[in-house]
């Protein structure tokens, strides 16, 4: 292998592997901005009496929510090249981590949240 097709190998890991962050460090690179914080009311991670009314919304109708943005919350969480799929594994971590016990969601359910995200941008109402 040249030394440049060593370079391209090593920034298309570089480029993947951030791509395909785990919910834990889109958590740490995105959402704790606020969510650490408690910036505009945000709940906090860890704190189950806030996260619990947002938990029993339902994995889809949240996470398709958070992902169009709500109340103060920006699109997918002020990071506009974020995925459905990566927002939804942040969130999960984020729930998770503060009295929720999601899964990651499969192909049915990222459909199911895509299709709320869609009624969501159309104002419609779940």
């Amino acid at each position: 292998m040249s030394f440049v097709q060593c370079i391209v190998a090593a920034t298309l890991v570089v480029v993947g592997s951030s791509a395909m962050a785990s919910g834990e460090e889109t958590y740490q690179t995105v959402c704790a901005n606020c969510h650490s914080k408690g910036v505009a009311n945000s709940p906090q991670l860890g704190d189950s009496s806030k996260w619990a009314p947002l938990i029993a919304e339902g994995q889809v109708v949240l996470t398709a929510h958070g992902y169009v943005g709500v109340r103060a919350m920006p699109p997918k969480g002020g990071k506009p090249d974020l995925t459905v799929q990566g927002f939804s594994e942040a969130l999960n971590y984020m729930v998770n981590k503060s009295g929720g016990n999601w899964k990651t969601p499969n192909g049915k359910i990222l459909k199911d949240i895509e299709a709320e995200i869609t009624r969501r941008q159309k104002g419609e109402k779940h």
